[in-house]
Protein backbone atom coordinates (compact mmCIF):
# COMPACT_ATOMS: atom_id res chain seq x y z
CA UNK A 1 0.00 0.00 0.00
CA UNK A 2 3.04 2.35 0.48
CA UNK A 3 4.19 1.50 -2.65
CA UNK A 4 1.03 2.42 -4.28
CA UNK A 5 0.73 5.21 -1.94
CA UNK A 6 4.98 6.59 -3.01
CA UNK A 7 4.07 5.84 -6.63
CA UNK A 8 0.97 7.93 -6.93
CA UNK A 9 2.91 10.94 -5.36
CA UNK A 10 5.85 10.48 -7.69
CA UNK A 11 3.06 10.80 -10.74
CA UNK A 12 1.42 13.69 -9.27
CA UNK A 13 4.59 15.78 -8.69
CA UNK A 14 5.69 14.96 -12.22
CA UNK A 15 2.21 15.94 -13.37
CA UNK A 16 2.21 18.93 -11.54
CA UNK A 17 6.27 19.94 -12.31
CA UNK A 18 5.18 19.56 -16.24
CA UNK A 19 2.11 21.86 -15.47
CA UNK A 20 4.30 24.52 -14.02
CA UNK A 21 7.09 24.07 -16.65
CA UNK A 22 4.38 24.55 -19.07
CA UNK A 23 2.58 27.50 -17.56
CA UNK A 24 6.42 29.18 -17.89
CA UNK A 25 7.61 27.77 -21.47
CA UNK A 26 4.71 27.73 -22.83
CA UNK A 27 4.19 31.92 -23.50
CA UNK A 28 8.08 31.67 -24.81
CA UNK A 29 7.27 29.38 -27.35
CA UNK A 30 4.72 31.28 -28.46
CA UNK A 31 6.33 34.41 -28.31
CA UNK A 32 9.03 32.92 -30.35
CA UNK A 33 7.06 31.19 -33.05
CA UNK A 34 5.10 34.63 -33.44
CA UNK A 35 7.63 37.23 -33.78
CA UNK A 36 9.47 34.70 -36.23
CA UNK A 37 5.80 34.70 -38.10
CA UNK A 38 5.18 38.31 -37.98
CA UNK A 39 8.45 38.98 -38.99
CA UNK A 40 8.16 36.99 -42.52
CA UNK A 41 4.40 38.70 -42.75
CA UNK A 42 5.70 42.08 -42.39
CA UNK A 43 8.47 41.30 -44.53
CA UNK A 44 5.71 40.78 -48.05
CA UNK A 45 3.77 43.69 -46.60
CA UNK A 46 6.72 45.97 -47.14
CA UNK A 47 7.49 44.56 -50.44
CA UNK A 48 3.71 45.39 -51.14
CA UNK A 49 4.36 49.07 -49.97
CA UNK A 50 7.14 49.39 -52.47
CA UNK A 51 5.04 47.99 -55.07
CA UNK A 52 2.29 49.72 -54.56
CA UNK A 53 4.13 53.73 -54.00
CA UNK A 54 5.89 52.78 -57.36
CA UNK A 55 2.25 52.34 -58.62
CA UNK A 56 0.94 55.53 -57.78
CA UNK A 57 4.32 57.08 -58.63
CA UNK A 58 3.90 56.26 -62.23
CA UNK A 59 -0.49 56.04 -62.34
CA UNK A 60 -1.93 58.01 -60.17
CA UNK A 61 -3.70 55.58 -57.71
CA UNK A 62 -2.95 52.59 -55.91
CA UNK A 63 -3.66 49.08 -57.78
CA UNK A 64 -7.37 47.55 -55.77
CA UNK A 65 -6.03 43.89 -56.82
CA UNK A 66 -2.97 41.98 -56.47
CA UNK A 67 -3.21 40.80 -59.92
CA UNK A 68 -2.77 44.40 -60.91
CA UNK A 69 -0.29 45.06 -58.83
CA UNK A 70 2.05 41.82 -60.38
CA UNK A 71 1.43 42.85 -63.82
CA UNK A 72 2.21 46.74 -62.87
CA UNK A 73 5.81 45.43 -61.81
CA UNK A 74 6.47 42.86 -64.39
CA UNK A 75 5.49 45.27 -66.95
CA UNK A 76 5.58 49.02 -66.02
CA UNK A 77 8.52 51.42 -67.01
CA UNK A 78 10.03 54.47 -64.80
CA UNK A 79 10.70 57.31 -66.98
CA UNK A 80 13.73 58.90 -65.69
CA UNK A 81 13.88 62.79 -65.81
CA UNK A 82 16.06 65.51 -64.49
CA UNK A 83 14.64 68.74 -63.33
CA UNK A 84 16.56 71.99 -64.01
CA UNK A 85 15.96 75.74 -63.89
CA UNK A 86 16.67 77.76 -67.07
CA UNK A 87 15.08 81.52 -67.98
CA UNK A 88 14.91 83.34 -70.21
CA UNK A 89 14.00 87.32 -72.03
CA UNK A 90 10.40 87.71 -72.69
CA UNK A 91 8.53 91.04 -74.56
CA UNK A 92 6.24 92.11 -71.69
CA UNK A 93 3.46 93.82 -73.17
CA UNK A 94 2.19 95.88 -69.99
CA UNK A 95 5.86 97.02 -69.26
CA UNK A 96 7.20 97.26 -72.91
CA UNK A 97 9.98 95.93 -72.15
CA UNK A 98 11.82 92.46 -72.01
CA UNK A 99 11.86 90.73 -68.90
CA UNK A 100 13.87 87.49 -67.22
CA UNK A 101 11.11 84.71 -66.87
CA UNK A 102 12.25 81.82 -64.87
CA UNK A 103 11.08 78.61 -65.76
CA UNK A 104 11.97 74.52 -64.39
CA UNK A 105 12.64 72.39 -67.59
CA UNK A 106 12.15 68.55 -67.12
CA UNK A 107 14.18 66.66 -69.13
CA UNK A 108 13.65 63.09 -69.94
CA UNK A 109 16.73 60.97 -69.35
CA UNK A 110 15.76 57.86 -70.62
CA UNK A 111 13.44 54.58 -69.25
CA UNK A 112 13.71 51.57 -66.85
CA UNK A 113 11.46 48.34 -65.89
CA UNK A 114 9.94 48.85 -62.83
CA UNK A 115 10.74 44.82 -61.89
CA UNK A 116 14.64 45.78 -62.50
CA UNK A 117 14.41 49.33 -60.21
CA UNK A 118 12.87 47.81 -57.24
CA UNK A 119 13.42 43.99 -57.62
CA UNK A 120 16.65 43.63 -59.36
CA UNK A 121 17.32 40.03 -59.82
CA UNK A 122 14.45 38.63 -57.78
CA UNK A 123 10.85 37.59 -58.55
CA UNK A 124 9.27 37.40 -55.08
CA UNK A 125 6.94 40.31 -56.30
CA UNK A 126 5.15 37.15 -57.98
CA UNK A 127 3.66 35.68 -54.18
CA UNK A 128 3.24 39.56 -52.96
CA UNK A 129 -0.90 38.48 -51.94
CA UNK A 130 0.16 34.94 -50.52
CA UNK A 131 0.94 34.40 -46.60
CA UNK A 132 4.37 33.14 -46.41
CA UNK A 133 3.76 30.65 -43.45
CA UNK A 134 4.31 26.72 -44.28
CA UNK A 135 0.81 25.78 -43.65
CA UNK A 136 -1.37 28.53 -44.74
CA UNK A 137 1.04 29.14 -48.18
CA UNK A 138 -2.68 29.65 -49.87
CA UNK A 139 -3.79 31.93 -47.34
CA UNK A 140 -3.97 35.48 -49.26
CA UNK A 141 -3.58 39.34 -48.03
CA UNK A 142 -6.64 41.44 -47.76
CA UNK A 143 -5.55 44.83 -50.04
CA UNK A 144 -8.42 47.61 -50.98
CA UNK A 145 -7.55 50.80 -52.37
CA UNK A 146 -9.81 53.85 -52.63
CA UNK A 147 -9.75 57.68 -53.76
CA UNK A 148 -10.97 59.97 -50.69
CA UNK A 149 -11.61 63.34 -49.76
CA UNK A 150 -9.16 64.71 -47.39
CA UNK A 151 -9.60 68.24 -46.47
CA UNK A 152 -11.08 68.79 -49.98
CA UNK A 153 -8.73 67.22 -51.97
CA UNK A 154 -8.93 63.88 -53.40
CA UNK A 155 -6.18 61.37 -52.43
CA UNK A 156 -5.47 57.94 -53.20
CA UNK A 157 -4.94 55.45 -50.47
CA UNK A 158 -4.96 51.43 -50.02
CA UNK A 159 -5.01 49.13 -47.16
CA UNK A 160 -3.66 45.55 -47.05
CA UNK A 161 -3.95 43.32 -43.75
CA UNK A 162 -4.17 39.37 -42.80
CA UNK A 163 -6.27 38.26 -39.16
CA UNK A 164 -3.56 37.22 -36.62
CA UNK A 165 -5.62 34.14 -36.11
CA UNK A 166 -4.38 33.46 -39.61
CA UNK A 167 -1.27 34.02 -39.52
CA UNK A 168 -1.27 31.91 -36.13
CA UNK A 169 -3.54 29.31 -36.96
CA UNK A 170 -2.00 26.14 -35.13
CA UNK A 171 -1.18 27.75 -32.27
CA UNK A 172 -2.69 28.00 -28.57
CA UNK A 173 -6.75 29.69 -28.54
CA UNK A 174 -5.67 31.24 -25.38
CA UNK A 175 -2.95 32.72 -26.30
CA UNK A 176 -4.32 34.05 -29.53
CA UNK A 177 -6.90 35.58 -27.94
CA UNK A 178 -4.94 37.61 -25.92
CA UNK A 179 -2.61 38.30 -28.58
CA UNK A 180 -5.79 39.89 -30.60
CA UNK A 181 -6.32 42.06 -27.34
CA UNK A 182 -3.04 43.56 -27.47
CA UNK A 183 -2.52 46.88 -26.56
CA UNK A 184 1.36 48.23 -26.44
CA UNK A 185 3.79 50.09 -27.60
CA UNK A 186 6.11 47.31 -28.55
CA UNK A 187 3.58 44.97 -29.87
CA UNK A 188 0.98 44.80 -32.99
CA UNK A 189 -2.19 46.07 -31.81
CA UNK A 190 -5.69 45.04 -32.37
CA UNK A 191 -6.44 41.52 -34.38
CA UNK A 192 -4.78 41.94 -37.41
CA UNK A 193 -1.30 43.02 -39.06
CA UNK A 194 -2.05 46.61 -41.34
CA UNK A 195 -0.55 48.21 -43.76
CA UNK A 196 -1.70 51.56 -45.00
CA UNK A 197 -5.31 52.85 -44.11
CA UNK A 198 -8.16 53.44 -46.22
CA UNK A 199 -9.07 56.39 -43.47
CA UNK A 200 -6.20 58.25 -43.37
CA UNK A 201 -2.87 59.30 -45.90
CA UNK A 202 -0.84 56.76 -44.51
CA UNK A 203 1.97 54.09 -46.07
CA UNK A 204 2.67 52.88 -42.50
CA UNK A 205 2.19 49.80 -40.54
CA UNK A 206 0.74 48.74 -37.71
CA UNK A 207 3.64 47.20 -36.44
CA UNK A 208 6.12 48.67 -33.59
CA UNK A 209 9.86 49.85 -34.70
CA UNK A 210 11.71 46.22 -34.04
CA UNK A 211 10.53 44.72 -37.03
CA UNK A 212 11.98 47.03 -38.76
CA UNK A 213 15.34 47.79 -37.63
CA UNK A 214 15.86 43.68 -37.44
CA UNK A 215 14.78 43.50 -41.57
Amino acid sequence: MKLGIQAALWIASIFFAYKIYDSVSGPIRFNKVKNQRYAKVINRMKDIRTAQIAHKDVTGVYANNFDSLVKFIDEGIFTLTEKRDSSYMEYDRTYRIDMLKEVIVVDTLGYVPVKDSLFKDTDRFRNMAFIPIEGIEDSTFQIKAEVINKNGYKVPVFEVKIAKNVVLFDQDDDFIKQENETVSVDGVNGPEIILGSLTNVSTNGNWPTIFDTNN
